[in-house]
């Protein structure tokens, strides 16, 4: 009998039965999560210049702190505050960063450096913690409590800056964090988290794999199917429950899992639980706290502040970039179904910052999201207004009518000989099979010109048609490695300009 397993499970269903598992009255708790932060930073240099002392005693301290405090993205924050607090302490938080989280960023671009406090630790453990329990949801069986959980991040193996303090992408730098007491669960383990080439850790994972009694899997879609088929590959199995059958739970998260749903699936010998959550390099926003839904509960009482961008007229031009005066809300304002800019204050010294992500309500009432695309993935050169969410939806709609498995894909306008017109070249990253890239073109062009006016109207303008070029998954991922972008939290870009678009074309060739 799994008793230590049933106690877990019935303390996790006691405190979920016993105690709310969203705020009660989320106005209060927002207003609580930013009088908090900005208490907290009043004597920070960037608490002084836009006086968070008097901000707390205005009437209402959200309109007042929308006023005076502008937005951020990473280039402003970092130009004009975060490089200043590599050296110095108290300048956007209390003390200095013991963490720095690199951003993949996607095909070449620099780093980004991203504080990470220790009370931002704490903020991400509180939201781990809240979604595990609401596992309580889920009505899994007592054993699964005292099984492995089999995190894929990227490398643990953290270097230290010239600064003192350490860096790595924020998934290692999480496991470096763990509290102790998962220590028991946790594989593959440090040891061979800290392994710095993809390849051969996930070589390591496959070999260890037979020592293992996994339950649960947690990490992006991409690189997790690519570790189970390592894994099934050296082991000689047929799918990955006959090596761990006691499997039942999958969190998934960083990239919709639409796209990889069909390949993933097929590693499996049934059904298990899919949760989706909302891990960023800037913070733990989201998690999927319910089944029979993949949208995810917003974190509104575990230390962060939100705000929101309609991504529309009100908010952006139609290339993606934000209007000087924007219209920015709080989630009271907030409609179902419409996309929206996320805007965070995050105890990391993070103040009305840009994650770069779009999101949208699916539930108001519960607090649920799903997140639709990126602001700057947003196909509209000749206004055909086409989101990751649109995108991600002509690759399932692919791969259900030509049966295929298409598991990566990038889109970009490119210019037509004249340099008059445009259309769109798509590149779909194959998992398996064959599929032809004239029927691709004309399944993917009629669902958009389906479900989306703007971009019908656009092919009988300036957009004349679309290209698919298809080539194996791996390739993709093999660009990828050119710059160094292989595994862990790297996620391939679903729109590119232009220019990278025709350096990936060459490439493939």
């Amino acid at each position: 009998m799994a008793f230590f397993g049933q106690i877990i499970k019935t303390f996790l269903e006691t405190k979920h039965n016993l105690l709310p598992q969203e705020p009660s009255d989320p106005a209060a708790a927002q207003e609580n999560q930013l009088r908090t932060l900005l208490e907290t930073a009043k004597d920070t240099s960037f608490g002084k210049f836009y006086d968070f002392a008097g901000l707390l005693e205005a009437d209402d301290i959200r309109k007042a702190y929308a006023k005076r405090v502008p937005l951020h993205d990473y280039n402003r924050m970092n130009e004009f505050w975060w490089k200043q607090q590599r050296k110095f302490p108290d300048i956007t938080w209390p003390g200095k960063p013991d963490f720095y989280a690199l951003s993949s960023g996607t095909t070449g671009k620099k780093s980004k450096r991203i504080p990470v406090t220790n009370e931002m630790l704490e903020c991400t453990q509180r939201v781990g913690r809240a979604q595990a329990e609401s596992l309580a949801n889920f009505d899994l069986p007592a054993a699964l409590f005292e099984k492995d959980i089999l995190m894929l991040t990227s490398s643990a193996d953290l270097e230290e800056n010239k600064f003192g303090a350490m860096e790595g992408e924020i998934s290692g730098i999480n496991v470096s964090n763990m509290p102790g007491f998962m220590e028991g669960y946790y594989k593959p383990g440090l040891e061979i988290a800290s392994i710095p080439d993809w390849d051969s850790r996930v070589q390591r994972i496959a070999e260890e794999a037979p020592n293992w009694d996994v339950a649960a899997l947690a990490g992006i879609p991409s690189w997790m199917v690519m570790m189970l088929r390592k894994v099934i590959e050296v082991n000689k199995l047929k799918n990955i429950h006959e090596i761990w059958p006691n499997l039942a739970v999958y969190t998934t998260g960083g990239v919709a899992f639409e796209p990889y749903r069909k390949s993933f699936e097929a590693l499996l010998d049934h059904p298990i639980i899919i949760m989706d959550t909302y891990l960023a390099s800037e913070g733990f926003y989201a998690f999927n706290a319910r089944p029979e839904t993949m949208s995810m509960q917003l974190a509104l009482d575990h230390g962060l502040y939100f705000e929101f961008v309609p991504h529309d007229a009100d908010g952006f031009d139609e290339t993606g970039t934000i209007l000087p005066k924007p219209k920015v809300l709080d989630f009271r304002e907030v409609v179902e179904n419409k996309d929206y800019a996320l805007i965070a204050s995050t105890p990391a010294g993070a103040w009305r910052y840009m994650i770069g992500d779009t999101i949208k309500f699916t539930d108001k009432e519960k607090m649920e999201i799903v997140i639709t695309g990126r602001t700057k993935y947003w196909l509209n050169v000749v206004g055909s207004q086409l989101s990751e969410e649109k995108l991600n939806a002509a690759i399932k709609a692919l791969n259900e009518a030509t049966n295929s498995q298409v598991k990566e894909f990038t889109v970009g306008a490119i210019s037509t000989e004249d340099g008059n017109d445009y259309y769109h070249q798509w590149v779909v990253g194959l998992e398996s099979g064959e599929l032809s890239e004239e029927e691709a073109e004309k399944i993917i062009d009629a669902h958009l010109k389906e479900v989306n006016k703007n971009y019908k109207v656009a092919r009988t303008k300036a957009l004349k048609g679309i290209k698919v070029k298809v080539a194996p998954a791996d390739r993709l991922y093999d660009f990828l490695e050119q710059s160094k972008k292989k595994g862990g939290q790297i996620k391939f870009p679903k729109v590119m300009t232009e220019e990278k678009l025709t350096e990936l074309l060459g490439f493939l060739k």
